[in-house]
Formats: structure tokens, sequence, C-alpha cells
């Protein structure tokens, strides 16, 4: 006979978050899937309210807030957008709005956090990062279009920032920071053109670049390789759900070496 879990309260969450490793004052970018919690006694307010609970009012919360529908539909290549689509979609796109634009597949607690109260929004079209607290404003300052996870962005004041990365409940497949360890990696890169509709002094304009092709197929892979070499890592229980806590820095220093010595690299014939 299954037992049946108990609800869990965003008192419950914080108390777990802070027995993880979430401290006062800390910063911290958050990955959730509210499905894998559990019962949440009030949803994803109560996760977002949990979160805020554990680093507390002298401590920064970021999480992702992507709106990939802004990308160029020649990017995202969607088997049900043909190609004779592209120009009206690149004319009619409403340009991106930090305060009204919503997420898309960051799931319901990004999607509610990005409308939080005082929360800032970082201005790329398509990759921003929504953050709040003391160092919310800066985390989230610089966003290059053509630099959406690298150097430019808000993975690297993140990094600098010795801020820490949480998987609530998602993988590592899920760590945006493992994208600025991909700029920083050494092997054979391909850059594609991107392009968004953005307000350049009031007015909309469709702007174009080319970036850096971004893979995760083996985020799972380094992610458990850096496990295994820094026992530091925090794994344990929020909710229902299996959640890990690492530093960031050290994980994008780990993992650009790693996907230096594996990216690229062609199998030996047997």
């Amino acid at each position: 006979m299954t037992t049946l879990q108990p609800p869990f309260s965003q008192a419950d969450l914080a108390a777990q978050l802070r027995d993880l490793g979430l401290q006062p004052g800390g910063t911290v970018m958050a990955h959730t899937a509210l499905s894998q919690l559990g019962y949440v006694i009030g949803g994803e307010a109560a996760v977002v309210e949990a979160l805020l609970r554990a680093v507390g009012p002298e401590g920064t919360l970021m999480m992702p807030a992507q709106s990939w529908q802004l990308c160029d539909p020649a990017y995202l290549d969607l088997p049900d957008v043909p190609a004779e689509w592209h120009g009206a979609i690149r004319e009619g796109l409403p340009a991106y709005d930090p305060q009204r634009t919503p997420t898309r597949t960051m799931g319901a607690v990004a999607e509610l956090f990005r409308t939080w109260p005082g929360v800032h929004r970082s201005a790329h079209p398509q990759r921003s990062v929504a953050a709040l607290g003391p160092l919310a404003e800066s985390l989230t300052a610089v966003h290059d279009l053509d630099d959406a996870s690298g150097e430019r962005s808000p993975m690297r004041a993140l990094y600098d920032a010795r801020g820490q990365a949480l998987l609530l409940g998602v993988g590592f497949d899920k760590c945006t920071a493992l994208h600025l360890a991909e700029v920083r990696a050494s092997y054979p890169k391909r850059y594609v053109p991107n392009g968004g509709p953005i307000q350049r002094d009031g007015v909309r304009v469709w702007e174009t670049w080319e970036e850096l092709w971004l893979e995760d197929a083996d985020f799972r892979e380094v992610g458990a390789a850096f496990l295994a070499q820094h026992p530091t890592a925090k794994h344990g229980p929020v909710g229902s759900a299996d959640a890990v806590l690492v530093d960031v820095r050290s994980l994008v220093d780990f993992a650009a070496e790693w996907f230096t010595a594996t990216r690229g690299v062609v199998p030996a014939l047997g």
C-alpha cells in the first residue's frame, strides 16, 4: 500500500532549502520544476516565497526568464512553421518588453517570479534572466544580443558574484551557467544567425546578430562528472524533489576544461 506524502508548506520548503545549503545573503540562480515537488500548499507562489525566505532580504534570487517565441523563425526551424511564413513572423512578433513578455518553457515558478514586485529582468529578447535582491540590478544590467550566456551576460555576472546554482527537481541539462563554460571552452564551434524584435528609442526594430550555437546534450554528463569530483556539492530533498546546490564558479571552471577535453574528439576506430 502506497503511503500518501503530506503536503509541503512554504515554511517546510524554506527549511529544506536552508538545510540544503542556501544561506541568508547568498546569491543563487534557481531552476525549478513545480511538478516534481509534490503537493505544495500555494503552488508556485509558495515556492518563490520559500526561496526568498531562504536567502533572506540580504540575498539575491535569480531565475531564467527566456522567451524563445521571439527567436528568428529560421533559427528555431520548427517543423510546423513553413519557411514562407518567416517574413510575416519577423514583421509581426511584438517587441520584447521586460515587464510584459512571457517566458516560454521555463515553468510556472519562473513565469511567476518574472512578474514579482521589484524584479529586474535583463534586456535580451530571448534569453533574459530575472533577479530580485540587492545585486539584482547589477546582475541583469549587461546582456549583449550576440553573447547571451557569455562574458557580456548575467551568467558572467553570477560567476563574478560567486553565486550558486540550484537545481530543484531538474537536471544539469537545465543549468544555464553551463553555457558560460561552453563560451570559455576550446573546441570546434559553430556560429549561427539569429534575430529578434526589440525596442530602440521607443521604436520596434528587428535586430540581427550571429551567436554561438549552444548545446546541452552533454550537460547531464558533465554535471555527473563534476559531482563525482566535488563532494562539497550539496544534495538533498526539497519537497518531493531531489535538489542539488553547486558553486557556479567551480562548476563553470570544471565544465570549461571538460568541454575542451571531450567535445570535438573523434572516437578511435575499434
